[in-house]
């Protein structure tokens, strides 16, 4: 029997809300990142894992913490995030004011890691998880979950651009028959997005439905007034006439 893969992307951070690259960085979860990492708990159910492993950096390990798996998890420095040299806590807007059209995946950092050098530590996470017994949780960052799961469908680095991921989400890489596939992707970000967009919607609609009606009910007033004038007018002028 395959085994699958489940990834899960650490909880927000004060700079992946704001979009600041983080490789090195080491820092906490935000209220709400820890908030969402325990719902991580309840959507895996404390299902059993042949191995758990988790990054080194502390985003990581506390999202592997609260979510359940804290005593059983083995860290992996090869899980650890994408070194980004000069980029770190920069945001890509940022960057691309002195390297216009910049893209991390194809023109890579100054001083830090290459694309081909983050592959290399996937591919050895990979191999690990291959050698299990069974079913592998791992806990560890954007980056390097997408350039795993490339790897794991035998495309190129780069290809990662593709696979979006949420904080605090839940992925899984398995197996159909014997070709390896994407069993779910970015479960729990995406309802998070969805939810968040409804109540904007709603929020609108609200404040739409509760806006004042004097202004409608000022020029029906007006309008009025101009009718009771001309009505007045024309009988001081008939007045008048008789």
């Amino acid at each position: 029997m395959h085994s699958q893969l489940w990834l899960v992307r650490h909880g927000e951070t004060e700079w992946s809300a704001s979009g600041q690259h983080t490789g090195r960085t080491d820092l906490p979860l935000t209220l709400e990142g820890k908030l969402h990492a325990r719902e991580i708990a309840t959507f895996l159910g404390c299902r059993a894992f042949a191995l758990v492993l988790t990054s080194p950096l502390q985003r990581a390990r506390e999202t592997c913490r609260l979510a359940g798996y804290g005593d059983s998890a083995i860290i992996d420095a090869n899980l650890r995030e994408w070194d980004y040299g000069d980029y770190e806590g920069r945001t890509t807007p940022q960057i691309q004011i002195e390297r216009p059209g910049w893209s991390v995946w194809r023109d890579g950092v100054i001083g830090g890691e290459s694309l081909e050098q983050l592959a290399s530590r996937a591919q050895k996470v990979i191999d690990r998880v291959l050698s299990s017994s069974g079913d592998v949780l791992m806990f560890a960052h954007g980056h390097i979950l997408r350039v795993l799961t490339a790897c794991w469908l035998g495309l190129a680095p780069e290809a990662g651009r593709f696979f979006a991921l949420g904080t605090a989400s839940v992925s899984i890489l398995g197996y159909e028959h014997d070709t390896r596939v994407i069993r779910q992707w970015n479960g729990g970000a995406q309802e998070r997005a969805d939810s968040r967009s409804e109540i904007k919607m709603a929020s609108a609609e609200d404040q739409t439905k509760a806006q004042p009606r004097e202004p409608r009910l000022q020029a029906f007033v007006a309008q009025a007034a101009r009718g009771i004038k001309t009505t007045k007018g024309e009988i001081r002028g008939k007045e008048a006439h008789e």
